[in-house]
């Protein structure tokens, strides 16, 4: 019963969903055809306080828990994917902060956040430190009752667009991972810019960028946590973020299932609705069952990512946060995949939004983790 959906949980699905329909779905191809972040749908998830579910009451957000985060993620994904990475990033950004920020960093950034006044992306990655991120190169040093950071952050989805960044940097280079400190740093701090928008296969209306530093000066009180922390800040962190991909992930999958469902009743070929053709029923009934099972994991997750950050430690939180991101974006990747064979040739064109689904599905794969790297975690887990 740990993660049986509540009352209330089954009316923000409605409420989400009712938004993404209305807002959302109509914007996502033209939003994915120009590239441009949708500060429209950004401005209509705040007015409904869904931008930043998570964020405490004491902090001025809504204090939904890891399963409503995760039902908003999943209901905005159904409809547009790129929309579905503000509550997410959103989350992502700020969870370092919930985890091991002092009391006066965590009032004065998540306030901003819970408005809707800013937005949070997430810096860990480097050109040269991927999946390896502890042999990340940007450095913090310490000057006086300040630190100046130097280096360059890539892959930060939002750079650009959020005021505020978690930015992993090494404070000790001789101390390994343990060397590595979190810190929080503004947009609009001297020597803070921006590369230039990648290219990407999907999520085209969320920027992706680099986040450069060059002799940025910050206050060393905002140090998210000791000196020393960050990488098990950021470790920590995405055992709970790993969910809202999988979340993104199951929107993705249930909006490419429920198309390709509408239309195969639809589509008639040699006298009949493709529906009745046993061998496409057979495909749908897999796309379902492959959905299913990965929702009831990632919910299963999500009830140990919020039992987590209440202060009860979970040993197979690690496990079923890589196991949830792992299996539901797999899934993600077939089930788009079947949704644009289910429609033929109008599943290849920009008419029909399977094709959208089918190109953003594939990061899931790939960012916060590749499913590799999750394989590979999941498997020490389970030989400790």
């Amino acid at each position: 019963m740990t993660y049986a959906l509540t009352e209330e949980h089954e009316m923000l699905r409605e409420t989400v969903r009712a938004l993404a329909a209305e807002k959302i779905a109509p914007r996502a191809a033209e939003a994915d055809e120009r590239e441009e972040f949708p500060w429209d749908v950004y401005k209509s998830l705040v007015a409904a306080d869904l931008h930043a579910i998570h964020v405490p009451e004491e902090y001025g957000g809504a204090g939904g828990d890891a399963l409503a985060a995760v039902i908003v993620i999943e209901e905005v994904a159904r409809a547009c994917a790129s929309s579905s990475l503000i509550p997410a990033v959103n989350k992502l950004g700020t969870v370092p902060l919930l985890l091991s920020a002092s009391e006066e960093l965590k009032a004065a950034y998540l306030r901003p956040v819970a408005t809707g006044e800013a937005m949070f992306s997430y810096a860990l990655s480097e050109p040269e430190a991927g999946s390896d991120a502890a042999a990340m190169k940007t450095r913090a040093v310490l000057d006086g009752d300040h630190y100046v950071l130097n280096g360059v952050k890539m892959w930060i989805t939002n750079a650009g667009v959020s005021e505020y960044y978690t930015v992993m940097a090494v404070t000790d280079p001789s101390a390994g991972a343990r060397g590595i400190s979190a810190f929080v740093v503004e947009k609009s701090d001297e020597g803070v810019s921006f590369g230039p928008k990648e290219r990407k296969l999907g999520i085209k209306a969320s920027p992706t960028r680099q986040v450069i530093l060059e002799d940025v000066r910050i206050p060393a009180s905002r140090m998210i946590g000791a000196p020393g922390t960050g990488f098990k800040t950021a470790l920590a962190t995405l055992d709970h973020t790993r969910v809202t991909i999988a979340a993104q992930a199951l929107g993705i999958a249930q909006g490419a299932l429920d198309y390709a469902i509408g239309y195969v009743k639809e589509r008639k070929q040699f006298g009949k609705a493709i529906a009745e053709f046993q061998g496409l029923q057979f495909m749908i009934a897999d796309m379902g069952m492959k959905l299913e099972a990965a929702r009831q994991l990632t919910y299963h997750a999500a009830a140990k990512s919020e039992l987590a950050m209440h202060g009860q430690p979970q040993k197979d939180l690690t496990f079923l946060s890589s196991a949830a991101k792992c299996a539901a974006s797999d899934a993600a990747m077939e089930i788009t995949t079947d949704a644009v064979q289910l429609l033929g040739g109008y599943g290849y064109t920009r008419e029909f939004p399977v094709e959208r689904m089918m190109r953003d599905a594939k990061i899931t794969q790939i960012y916060e983790g590749t499913n590799q790297i999750q394989r590979m975690v999941m498997a020490r887990q389970l030989l400790k």
